[in-house]
């Protein structure tokens, strides 16, 4: 059975609005079916826990509910505007803001870089999300291209 790397960024959101969601179910989605590629948590501590927490959704729930029901994204979305504590602009807006502008540690970014073969300065693609994306491209490669 093929590992899937989540290539869906977290600067992607969906009809509600919010950054990072569409990722969170593709990923805990592939964990219950066992497809996640190793090394990706279904909800990590990074941007998983911060739109869960943003929005009063808990963990344990969003994981029974994707891995029983199976279902789309837009069926995830109708979920959590059923289940979220706070889904209003104002929690939405904090929580985007907080996603885009979140930025890795100096380690972090040149790790990532120098595996994509790209020299370290200061001013490349700072932001985790891009960063990320950067990851997730040459992880997939990796994986599927190589």
């Amino acid at each position: 059975m093929a590992k899937i790397v989540p290539l869906i960024s977290s600067g992607t959101a969906g009809p509600l609005g919010v950054l990072h969601l569409p990722r969170l179910w593709l990923k805990v989605s592939l964990e219950s079916r066992g497809k996640l590629a190793d090394g990706y948590p279904g909800i990590g501590k990074g941007y998983d826990s911060m739109v869960c927490s943003a929005l009063g959704l808990d963990p344990e729930a969003v994981k029974r509910f994707i891995a029983d029901k199976k279902p789309t994204y837009p069926q995830f979305e109708d979920w959590v505007s059923k289940n979220a504590k706070h889904l209003d602009k104002a929690t939405i807006h904090k929580l985007n803001v907080a996603i885009q502008g979140y930025i890795h540690d100096d380690s972090t970014r040149g790790g990532i870089l120098k595996a994509s073969g790209i020299a370290d300065a200061s001013g490349v693609c700072p932001d985790a999300v891009n960063l990320n994306n950067l990851d997730d491209w040459y992880e997939f490669h990796q994986a599927e291209l190589k």
